[in-house]
C-alpha cells in the first residue's frame, strides 16, 4: 500500500546489480586478487613440458581466458550448471604436481596433448558424478565447515608470505628488505584505507592498496615493465594450439584423482561462501557449482587451459568488502576473458609486483581464516567431542604447511591428496564427525546427541535457521 517492496520481494544481495563503475572496479579487484594464482600454474607447467618463454606466455593467456569462462559458468549459469554465487574459478594448484610429472614422463611434443586429454576425461567424469558428490553436503556441519574454512585461510597465508618475499626463491633478491618492506607498506596501506574510507571506496580498499603499492614500487625498482613492452595487442587462444588431445591411462587416473580433490575443496568453498553471503549452499547449489567446475575443466583444454576450481582468496575478498553480488564476480570473469584475448591488457595487471600482492594477500587470506573461526563459534564446541574433532583436523591439515616434506617417502600418487592440507583436514573432520557425533556411543547426559544436533547439516539447507553465533557478513 505504501509503494515499498515487501521483504519477500526484495532481491537477495547475491542477485543485486551495482552501478556500472562499481561493478567494474569491484570486478577488477577480484581479478587483481586472483591474477597471480591463475598464471602461476602455467608458469610452472610450461617449462616442465619444454615450452619456450613465448609459448608459456601463450599458455598463461589461455589460462586467463578459460578462468573467465569457468567463472561465468559459476556466477551466471544455465540449466543446472552454476552455483550462482559470487564464486571465482581459476586454474587449480592441485593439478600442478601431477601435470609436471606427466610432462617429464612424455616427450616435449606429446606432453601437453597428454595432459589436455587427461583433463578432458577428468572433467567429463566429474560432471557425471557431480549429482552424487553433492549429496556429501550432509557431512559438512558447522564443525566441519568451520575447520575447513579456517584451513583454507591458513593454507593460503604461506602463498602470501612467498609473494611478500618476491615469489621466486631462486632469485637473488628473494626475501630482501626491499621486498618485505614493500609488502609491509602495502599491508599498512590496506589497513589504513579500510579504517579511514567509507562506503564504496572502503569496499575497494584492496584494489586501491594494490595501485598505491605498485606506484610506490616503481621508483623503488621492483616493477617489471618488460612484459608490457613485449606483449601483443591481440591474441586468441587457438583451439588445440599444442596438438590434438592424447589419452594416456596413467595420466587420466592421475588427473581424475585431482578432479576429486578439486571437487572436495570446491564443496567446502561453496559452503564457506554461502555462509558469508547469507545464502547457505544447499545440495542443489553445490551440484550446480560442481557441474560448473567440471564443465569448465572439460572445456578448458579446447582453449589450452587446465583443470579449474574455486579460488579461496576471492572468498576472503567477499568477506572483507561485503560486496555479495554475483554479477560483480561475473564482471571479473568478463575482464579475465578480455585479458586472455588481449595480452597487453593482461600485462598491465601483471605490473603489480608480487611483494605488493603479498602484502594485500595477508589481509585477504587472514579474512578467510577469520570467517572459519566465526563459523566454529556456532559449532557448539563445548558439546561432545567437537573441540577434539577440530584439534585433530586442523593438526593434520597443517602438516603440508608446517612440514612440506613430511610425506616425501610415500607413493607419489598419494601426494595429490596428502599435499593439500585443505583436502586432508576436510577428510579427517568428516570422518571424526561421523565417528564421534553420529556413530559414537551416546553418553548418559546425551552429550553426543546434543553435539550431533548442534552440527545438524540441515542448517546449511535453504530456509534453515542460522545458528545464533553465525558470522554476519
Amino acid at each position: 500500500m505504501t509503494g515499498q517492496k515487501s521483504e519477500g520481494d526484495r532481491k537477495h544481495p547475491v542477485d543485486e546489480t551495482l552501478p556500472p563503475l562499481k561493478m567494474f572496479t569491484s570486478g577488477l579487484q577480484h581479478v587483481a586478487a586472483m591474477y597471480a594464482g591463475v598464471v602461476a600454474p602455467p608458469m610452472i607447467v610450461g617449462p616442465a613440458c619444454g615450452l619456450s618463454a613465448i609459448e608459456t606466455a601463450f599458455l598463461m593467456g589461455a589460462s586467463l581466458f578459460t578462468a573467465g569462462i569457468a567463472t561465468l559458468l559459476q556466477t551466471l549459469g544455465f540449466w543446472k550448471v552454476g552455483a550462482k554465487l559470487p564464486f571465482v574459478n581459476g586454474v587449480s594448484f592441485a593439478g600442478v604436481t601431477p601435470m609436471v610429472a606427466i610432462g617429464k614422463a612424455q616427450s616435449p611434443g606429446n606432453a601437453l596433448p597428454v595432459i589436455f586429454g587427461a583433463v578432458i576425461v577428468a572433467g567429463v567424469l566429474g560432471f557425471l558424478v557431480a549429482p552424487y558428490f553433492s549429496k556429501l553436503v550432509r557431512f559438512f556441519p558447522p564443525v566441519v565447515t568451520g575447520t575447513v574454512i579456517t584451513l583454507i585461510g591458513v593454507s593460503l597465508l604461506p602463498v602470501a608470505f612467498n609473494w611478500s618475499q618476491g615469489g621466486n626463491d631462486r632469485a637473488p633478491d628473494y626475501g630482501s628488505l626491499t621486498n618485505i618492506g614493500m609488502a609491509a607498506l602495502t599491508f599498512l596501506i590496506v589497513l589504513v584505507l579500510r579504517r579511514v574510507l567509507r562506503g564504496f571506496l572502503q569496499q575497494i580498499a584492496i584494489l586501491l592498496g594494490l595501485i598505491a603499492g605498485t606506484l610506490i614500487a616503481i621508483p623503488v625498482g621492483i616493477t617489471n615493465f618488460s612484459a608490457l613492452s613485449e606483449a601483443s595487442p591481440v591474441g586468441f587462444p587457438t583451439p588445440f594450439h599444442f596438438g590434438a588431445p592424447q589419452f594416456d591411462i596413467a595420466a587420466i587416473v592421475s588427473m581424475c584423482i585431482v578432479m576429486l580433490v578439486c571437487m572436495t575443496e570446491s564443496t567446502a568453498d561453496m559452503l564457506a561462501l554461502g555462509r558469508i553471503v547469507g545464502r547457505p549452499a544447499d545440495e542443489r547449489t553445490i551440484e550446480g557449482g560442481l557441474r560448473a567446475d567440471t564443465l569448465g575443466t572439460a572445456l578448458s583444454p579446447l582453449f589450452n587451459g587446465f583443470a579449474n576450481s574455486a579460488f579461496a582468496q576471492n572468498i576472503g575478498l567477499v568477506a572483507m568488502t561485503k560486496v555479495r553480488s554475483r554479477y560483480v564476480v561475473a564482471t571479473g570473469g568478463l575482464i579475465l576473458i578480455v585479458l586472455g584475448l588481449c595480452p597487453v591488457a593482461a600485462s598491465v595487471i601483471s605490473l603489480v609486483p608480487l611483494p605488493v600482492l603479498g602484502g594485500a594477500g595477508i589481509v585477504l587470506f587472514g579474512s578467510v581464516a577469520a570467517s572459519g573461526i566465526q563459523t566454529l563459534a556456532s559449532a557448539a564446541m563445548e558439546k561432545g567431542d567437537n573441540a577434539l574433532i577440530v584439534a585433530a583436523a586442523v593438526g593434520i591439515g597443517l602438516i603440508p604447511i608446517a612440514a612440506p616434506d613430511f610425506y616425501h617417502h610415500l607413493p607419489k600418487d598419494l601426494l595429490v591428496v596428502l599435499d593439500s592440507g585443505i583436502s586432508t583436514g576436510c577428510l579427517v573432520a568428516i570422518v571424526l564427525n561421523l565417528a564421534f557425533n553420529h556413530f559414537g556411543r551416546k553418553t548418559a547426559d546425551g552429550d553426543a546427541a546434543d553435539a550431533a544436533t548442534a552440527d545438524d547439516p540441515v542448517a546449511v539447507g535453504p530456509g534453515a535457521p542460522e545458528p545464533a553465533a553465525a558470522p554476519a557478513h
